[in-house]
């Protein structure tokens, strides 16, 4: 019988006690391990055999209750479904820390208050209209088209990888985050739900334009729901129930609209389409300071040749969906 072959991993674990340490610091560890080991597997080895003060969360062991969510090699990533080999042999170093954009309890655990006040703040759960209450014992049934429209939201296993991973939350504590708006995603278009229209009114303020889009929340979901993509989804959606309201539904059907006038992007004229005249005088000595170094923003670009290609994307898009059933 074949031996399994095994490897010697250095791992470097984040460190810290609030009020007992001064700073965090990382601690080495090396262990003899076979290439598919779990990054878990060799937490709670470390735990075990060398040191029993490390404090890390986790459940199941099996990528169904999230909580062993931790940065490995500056991922968010479940640490149950990592195997340490790949890292290994990518990194040279396998070094595990807490999730981002929350703080740390110790060591690899994290208070993950803020992201579940905004779960909370979404309302994830069906509202239906009192005034038409379903009888007691029967079903209210959904077709499988309908169904499928959910995309892959009910797979979520609120691991917060994904916040973690979103750098609009670092940058503003008011952004939802992408799960809290997968989950709204959820809703808004089950056809039992009686407040989608209200739930894409008060996102509209509450957070769903502050998404920068840059899909790595949908890199780190171990689940593959593609919060990044429920979100575009929203947005759509949002445009469509109430229109350019607000500045960041206004910036989205602005750019659209600036890129098909000529291929390229006319810059004063999006600031002009996403915040108003009033908006561009505010901005105005951001503006002049722009302009100092780079004039060529208040020029208008030239057309791009074959302007007529992009008029066809731009109306294949605008097309409604066909039905091939």
């Amino acid at each position: 019988m074949a031996v399994a072959k095994t490897l010697e991993a250095p791992i470097e674990v984040y460190r810290f006690e609030p009020g007992k340490d001064a700073k965090p610091h990382y601690d080495r560890y090396t262990l003899t391990v076979e290439p598919h080991t779990p990054v878990l597997t060799a937490l709670l080895r470390i735990r075990t055999e060398l040191d029993p003060s490390l404090t890390l969360r986790y459940s199941c062991r099996s990528s169904i209750c999230g909580s062993c969510a931790m940065q490995i090699n500056s991922k968010s990533r479940l640490a149950c479904q990592t195997p340490i080999g790949p890292e290994i042999e990518k990194h040279g170093r396998l070094v595990v820390e807490p999730m981002r954009n929350q703080p740390v309890l110790r060591d690899l655990v994290v208070d993950q208050a803020s992201f579940w006040k905004h779960y909370d703040r979404i309302e994830p759960h069906l509202k239906l209209d009192p005034r038409h209450p379903m009888p007691e014992g029967k079903p209210n049934p959904m077709t499988p088209a309908e169904v499928a429209r959910f995309y892959e939201t009910p797979r979520c296993i609120a691991c917060a990888a994904c916040y973690s991973a979103c750098p609009a939350v670092e940058a503003d504590a008011d952004f939802p985050g992408p799960m809290a708006l997968a989950k709204l995603y959820r809703f808004v278009v089950d056809p039992r739900d009686q407040a989608h229209q209200d739930r894409l009114v008060r996102i509209q303020t509450d957070g769903l334009w502050l998404c920068l889009r840059c899909h790595l929340c949908t890199e780190a979901c171990p689940k593959d729901v593609r919060p990044s993509e429920r979100i575009r989804d929203l947005k759509e959606l949002a445009i469509a129930a109430q229109g350019g309201t607000e500045p960041g539904s206004r910036h989205a059907i602005g750019f659209k609209e600036n890129i098909r006038e000529r291929g390229q992007l006319q810059e004063m004229k999006l600031v002009r389409q996403s915040d108003g005249v009033g908006g561009m005088l505010a901005q105005a000595p951001q503006g002049l300071r722009l302009w100092r170094k780079k004039p060529e923003i208040a020029k208008k670009p030239r057309a791009i040749d074959d302007l007529d290609q992009l008029e066809a994307l731009y109306r294949e898009l605008d097309a409604p969906p066909r039905d091939d059933s």
